[in-house]
């Protein structure tokens, strides 16, 4: 997995990058996720654009594409259930699958690692 710096996930599988929004990006959000506004499948979006929405009770975030691409599919159940999000963001909260067409941008973005010194740079832990 790979991160970018706005907390969006991105995970390679195959031909196409599952992207979703990391577990302190749901806890920023307060857990409480109402709604989720998605992009439509076959929308061609570019790396560090947004392609959607999550509200919560309180605030609304935007969402980053971590990569340029494709949207192959989105995570239906999540628009209708959006609490799911906040349950399990990395496997079952899973935002949108993306075609990469850049694929050298991958590299550009954040290791586990990188990212956990990005949180606490933050000053989160």
């Amino acid at each position: 997995m790979r991160f970018s710096k706005t907390h969006e996930w991105a995970r390679s599988e195959g031909e196409v990058v599952v992207v979703g929004i990391t577990e302190y990006a749901v806890e920023q959000l307060n857990k409480e996720i109402v709604f989720v506004e998605l992009p439509p499948v076959g929308k061609t979006i570019k790396q560090g654009e947004t392609f959607g929405v999550v509200e919560a009770v309180k605030t609304a975030a935007d969402l980053y594409a971590p990569l340029s691409g494709t949207v192959e599919e989105i995570n239906s159940v999540v628009s209708e259930e959006p609490s799911l999000l906040a349950q399990d963001p990395v496997n079952s909260g899973w935002l949108i699958k993306i075609r990469p067409s850049q694929p050298a941008e991958w590299d550009a973005l954040l290791t586990a690692e990188q990212y956990k010194k990005l949180l606490e740079e933050e000053g989160h832990h």
